[in-house]
C-alpha cells in the first residue's frame, strides 16, 4: 500500500519555472565543470535546504536538472509535519546525495502553496529537471516512504537521465567564484519589476508592468504568464470558494458563475475540473458569450504551461465543442 494522493505519472510543467530543457542544459554544464575540476571537487549540493520564494528557482528548479528534488511543505503548528520532516532528513542523509530535500514553511511561501495546489500539511511533491509531481499528503510508515523515493529516483534517471552524485551527509556546497554581474536589459528590469511587484502582493502593479513589457514585446512567453498569474490571482483575491462553488452549482448557465468557480479550481490544484468546466460552459453558450469563455480557457491554459497534458486534452475537447 502506498501513501495516499501518491502519484509517479502525473509528470507536468510548473507554470511560473523555466523549461525543463533549458535546467537540462545548465546540469551538463554543471557536469562539465565539475569533471574539469576532478573527483575531489566538491559536492554540489547539501543533502537538506530550506527553500523559499527568492530561492526557489536556484535551490529547487536549475538543482533538480542535476539531482532529484524532493520539496516538503510544512507548517510549525502542524507536529505531524516536522516529525515528517525528521524523517525525510534522515532518509536524505542513507540515500547520500540520490535526492535533495527541501523544506518550505507554507506560511511564509504564500506563493508556492498555491502553485503546487497544496491542500494541507504534511504534502511531499517531487521535481525533476524543471517539472512537478506529487508524491503524497499526510504521514506515512518509513518503508513506504523509501518504496515512492525509489521511485522517484528511478524515474529520474529512466525519463530524465538524471542521477544524483554521492554527497557525503553534512557536505556543504562550495561557494562558486564570483563573476562580474552582466548589465540588466531594460526588458529584463522591466520584467524584474513586474516579478517584484507579484511577489510583494502588489497585483494591480505587477498586472499593469506585466501589460507594459507586453505592449514593447507581444510573444514574451514569461510576461504572459506572469500577466495570466496575477490576472487569476487577483480575480480569486478575497473569494469565499463555498458560495462560489454554490453559485455555480445552483447555476450552471451562469457564466460568471463558472468563471469563478474554475479560478477556485484551478487555484486549488483541481486542474482538470477547472477545464472540464469551461469547456462545458462553452458547449451551452454562443456567440460573444462564448467567445468570454473560450478566451478564460486559453488564460488557464496559459498559466498551467502548454506541455502540459492536461492542457493538450482540454484543447482536444474544445476543439470538438467548436467545430
Amino acid at each position: 500500500m502506498q501513501p495516499r494522493n501518491m502519484s509517479m505519472s502525473g509528470v507536468v510543467d510548473l507554470a511560473a519555472v523555466k523549461a525543463a530543457t533549458e535546467a537540462k542544459a545548465k546540469a551538463e554544464q554543471a557536469r562539465a565543470q565539475r569533471q574539469e575540476a576532478g573527483p575531489d571537487a566538491a559536492p554540489a549540493s547539501p543533502l537538506v535546504i530550506e527553500v523559499t520564494e527568492a530561492t526557489f528557482e536556484s535551490d529547487v528548479l536549475e538543482r533538480s536538472a542535476e539531482v532529484p528534488v524532493v520539496i516538503s511543505f510544512w507548517a510549525d503548528q502542524a507536529e505531524q509535519s516536522k516529525q515528517l520532516n525528521t524523517v525525510l532528513e534522515r532518509l536524505a542523509a542513507q540515500y547520500r546525495g540520490r535526492f535533495v530535500l527541501a523544506t518550505a514553511d507554507v506560511y511564509a511561501n504564500q506563493m508556492l502553496f498555491q502553485q503546487f495546489g497544496v491542500q494541507g500539511v504534511p504534502a511531499v511533491f517531487a521535481v525533476l529537471a524543471g517539472q512537478a509531481m506529487p508524491l503524497f499528503q499526510g504521514a506515512a510508515p518509513e518503508d513506504q516512504i523509501t518504496e515512492v523515493l525509489d521511485q522517484v529516483i528511478a524515474v529520474a534517471e529512466q525519463r530524465f537521465g538524471i542521477v544524483g552524485a554521492e554527497v557525503e551527509p553534512g557536505a556543504v556546497a562550495e561557494e562558486p567564484a564570483e563573476q562580474p554581474p552582466r548589465p540588466a536589459t531594460p526588458q529584463e528590469l522591466a520584467l524584474s519589476a513586474a516579478h517584484e511587484a507579484l511577489d510583494a502582493g502588489d497585483l494591480g502593479g505587477a498586472i499593469q508592468a506585466y501589460k507594459n513589457v507586453l505592449s514593447d514585446e507581444p510573444a514574451n512567453a514569461e510576461a504572459k504568464l506572469g500577466l495570466a498569474q496575477a490576472e487569476l490571482l487577483e480575480r480569486v483575491e478575497g473569494a469565499d470558494p463555498q458560495l462560489v462553488r454554490q453559485a455555480a452549482a445552483a447555476a450552471p448557465g451562469d457564466i460568471d458563475a463558472q468563471l469563478a468557480a474554475s479560478d477556485l479550481d484551478l487555484v486549488g490544484g483541481h486542474v482538470e475540473d477547472a477545464f472540464s468546466r469551461l469547456v462545458d460552459t462553452v458547449r451551452i453558450t454562443a456567440g460573444d458569450d462564448r467567445d468570454r469563455v473560450r478566451l478564460r480557457l486559453l488564460e488557464l491554459f496559459e498559466v498551467i504551461g502548454p506541455d502540459d497534458p492536461r492542457v493538450a486534452a482540454a484543447r482536444t475537447a474544445l476543439a470538438r465543442v467548436l467545430f
